[in-house]
């Protein structure tokens, strides 16, 4: 992507226009990229945050469930080391929610491992 595309995201209405981000995401997908060519699979490297396993929090409430933990601040520094930006660890943690690297769900919760909906 170019600088001129840059400016065409930078117009759009339908997405977050802030141009930091906007250079923060073709900056992490070149990152990626070049993780993956230099024989670093980006899902060997994620999950090794968790020692490959899903981690299973055991919260009986919402307010017991982590924004961050100790495996997500490591992801993040070792992101930015990577060259990747607007990867603190909240959105780390965020991020391994979203793919199941760790299960949040409470302990009552039908999602949660072992429990029937």
């Amino acid at each position: 992507m170019q600088e001129e595309d840059v400016e065409r995201l930078v117009q759009d209405a339908g997405i977050i226009r802030h141009r930091g981000k906007i250079q923060a995401i073709i900056g992490n997908a070149r990152a990626y990229l070049q993780m993956e060519q230099n024989g670093e699979p980006f899902a060997d490297f994620v999950w090794s945050f968790v020692n490959h396993q899903p981690q299973v929090t055991q919260a009986t409430t919402l307010s017991e469930i982590p924004t961050s933990t100790p495996a997500s601040d490591a992801l993040s520094k070792a992101l930015k080391k990577r060259g990747f930006k607007f990867v603190g660890t909240t959105i780390c943690y965020s991020f391994m929610q979203a793919c199941g690297l760790v299960n949040d769900h409470v302990v009552g919760c039908c999602c949660y491992p072992g429990n029937k909906p």
